[in-house]
Formats: C-alpha cells, structure tokens, sequence
C-alpha cells in the first residue's frame, strides 16, 4: 500500500511551507520540508550598501526577530573593525534582545502550540474557556514588547541601536518601571512553565549534534564560542564546518556540520548551558522531569518556558543593577575589513558575515537563520516520527507531523533567501 502526503498550508507558524511526502509499503520515500516563500534576496540587497546601513535593513528580514538581526549586523561589522563595545551598550543589547526572547516564546508556546493540545484549531477557538491562559500570554507579551521599546526605541524593527554604541539610552526611571512590570509576570512565566512541562507530548529519540553559544560565566546570548557535544568552535572559522546548500524543492538553504544534521534552539541551550540557568529556572527544570542531554524535540516546548523564567530573571536583574550613564557612541574610522557574529536569537544560532571596502561599502553578505539550520533535522525527525503513526489515518498523520514541525518553532520568512502536505 502506498500513499502521498501534500501538506500545501502548514497552519501556526512563521511564514509559509509545505510538505511532500511519499511513503510506500510502510516506508517513507520521500520526505520534503519546503519554504514557498518568495524569495528575500536580502544578502544581494546589502551590496554596494554602507556598513551602518546593514542593521537597519537586515531587521526587516523577519518582524519577529529584527531586534536579533539588528544586534548580529552591528556585532559583524565591530568584529571586523575591531571596535569594542561599552559593557553598559553589551548589557543594553541583552535587555533588548530578553525583551524579543520573552515576546517570541510566549508568542510560539501559548499561540501556536497549546491549541494543539488542548484540542482547538486556533488560540481565538480557545478564548472561551482559556481566557486566562490568553490573558497571561498577552501580558507578557506587552513586556518584552515594552522591554524592546524602552532600549529599541520602538517595539518593531529598533532604531537605537548602532555600532559602537546606542543613539538614545533609556533612563534610570524606564528601567524602575521595566523591573516592576517583570516582577508582575514572574508569576506568569513560572505557571508557563509548569503548564508546558505538564502536557502529554509524543516521543521520538534521534540523536544528534546541539549546537550553541556557551560561555563559562552566564547562559550566552550575545558572546562565547560555539557548543556540540563536548568540542567547543571559533565562530570565525565557521564556513570550514558548517555547509549551506540549496534544494530544488524549497526556497530556503539547507544547512549541515560535517555533512551531518544538527540542532539549534531553545532545547540546544537547556542542553548544553543548563547549568548557568538563574535558580528558578534550574528548579523549574528539575520539576519538569525532562532528563538532559534530550534528543525528544517535542520537548523544545519545555526548554523554550523554562527559558522565559531564565529570561524573565535575567531581565529583572539588568535592571536592578545597571545604572544609566551618559555615554557617548564610540568612534570609529572606515577601512576595509571582514566580519562574523553569531548570537542565540529565540529560535537558535543567527550567523551575519560582511566583507567590505575601504569605502565602508558591503562586497559580501551571508546570513543563516536557526530555522535554515533546522530543516534537514525537520526532515529527518518526521521521517521518524512516520515510523511509528505511518498506519494512522491521514489526519492523525498529518496532526501528528505539524506538531513536530511547530515544536521547532521555524521562521520560514527568515529562511526564505504552514502545512499543506501533499500525499503521492
């Protein structure tokens, strides 16, 4: 017996892909994860463009993430032209980027993938009996929002935030008022966090490399060398280990480390960096029973609301501590030079590479998105997945499938350089 899966509109997520799948006498054929977005042409846009230009036109890649592609842009270009941020800008640059991290997970956890398991179609469909679980979303979402506006100077697509240093900075009172309104959804975070940690999700265990920022003094956002396994990397040296390469199926590159799949993500952090979690966050993670290192991607939805408490703290504690001064952007002169930054965004590992002349002019851009990074994962994950619902109905296959997929949390617009499957 065989039959083929078109997954043309894959519901409740970023952007828009399909599936193909192609399974015959109870084995899968084949199995094609697709961007159907246009495609962006970002990296071609940026050439001939001034370096400082890179920040404000990269953050357009995505709504979602523009505060992470704005930080990754300006960190390149200091990289290779050897300009040293203020720790106060650094710090600034967390707060903004908590801000966005707090926004997104309770954006993915409570909108797109708790209807699934309560039984709805839609967040909306929930509204009537889960009132307070939208409700506790919604606030939270108004704080990393409020967060990106403070330090941002607004909350889509920021305009602060520059090399060297940051045009406006917010004052000690903004940061009073941040602090006050995360101290009110703490509470909301940790209930996040026990009620995703308490959901029934399926299980497949494929093991494979998780790959992150670490750092030996704090859970790494911005700063720290790369993690897999045991092995630490230089982040400049990246091309010689990571792969980009195109398919004709989909719009958006395809990324393997040495010619294998990887992970990067939210469950790539609690992996590799779980010990440098704040001591609510650490608890939260033992009571959720989720044994590490975990290869379940489902379980992705766990680290991503143990994360949002991590975040929630760590925010709270940059403003307690950190005390606004005056500070002028750093100056810097123009000459030719060669850049690389990776930083943890919500959903993984954001490269941003720029070459440029003597003129501050771009001559090279390559940007690789966490969801580029995942998709032959994706692949490999449902093609497990079918392994053990491959004789379900085809909507159970299919319900089963875009699970898996938004446990991901996959930015398809960001990759384009949800689900329609389709069955053959």
């Amino acid at each position: 017996m065989s039959k083929t899966i078109k997954l043309n509109h894959i519901t409740k997520i970023e952007g828009h892909a399909s599936l193909n799948l192609s399974i015959d006498k109870g084995k899968v054929k084949k199995c094609e994860l697709s961007a159907v977005e246009g495609s962006r042409y970002f990296e071609g846009l940026l050439k001939g463009r001034r370096i400082d230009e890179a920040s404000e036109l990269t953050s357009r890649i995505c709504g979602i993430c523009s505060c992470a592609h704005t930080i990754a842009a300006i960190q390149a270009v200091e990289n290779a032209l050897y300009i040293k941020p203020s720790k106060q800008t650094i710090v600034l640059r967390e707060l903004l980027t908590l801000g966005e991290r707090i926004r997104s997970h309770a954006t993915h956890l409570y909108f797109m993938v708790l209807p699934d398991y309560l039984g709805y179609e839609s967040a909306l469909s929930m509204l009537p009996k889960y009132k307070k679980e939208i409700t506790i979303a919604l606030k939270m979402m108004k704080i990393g929002n409020q967060i990106i506006k403070t330090v941002g100077g607004r909350d889509l697509h920021p305009v602060t935030a520059t090399i060297g240093g940051f045009h406006n900075l917010p004052s000690q009172e903004e940061l009073d008022e941040l602090r006050k309104n995360l101290e009110e959804i703490k509470k909301h975070a940790v209930s996040t966090a026990k009620l995703f940690s308490g959901l029934d999700y399926p299980y497949i265990n494929r093991k494979t490399e998780f790959f992150s920022l670490t750092s030996w003094r704090k859970f790494a956002m911005l700063y720290g060398n790369l993690k897999s396994l045991n092995k630490e990397y230089l982040k400049k040296d990246y091309q010689r280990y990571i792969k980009e390469y195109h398919t004709p199926y989909s719009s958006a590159n395809f990324v393997v480390k040495d010619e294998k799949t990887y992970y990067v993500g939210a469950l790539a952090r609690i992996n590799n960096n779980h010990k440098k979690l704040s001591k609510d966050s650490k608890k939260l993670l033992d009571e959720s029973g989720m044994k590490l290192p975990n290869n379940n991607p489902f379980s992705n939805n766990i680290a991503q609301a143990i994360e949002l408490v991590h975040s929630v703290d760590h925010a709270i504690e940059i403003c307690s501590k950190l005390k606004i001064k005056n500070e002028k952007i750093k100056k810097y002169r123009v000459k030719a030079g060669h850049g690389v930054a990776a930083i943890e965004v919500p959903r993984g590992i954001l490269w941003h590479e720029y070459k440029f002349n003597k003129k501050g002019e771009i001559t090279y851009a390559n940007i690789i998105t966490p969801t580029a990074q995942n998709l032959r994962s994706m692949e490999e994950d449902i093609k497990l997945l079918l392994t053990s619902i491959i004789n379900s109905p085809k909507k159970k296959i299919v319900s089963e499938i875009e699970k898996l997929i938004r446990a991901y949390d996959p930015c398809f617009s960001c990759s384009a350089h949800f689900l329609e499957v389709n069955w053959e």
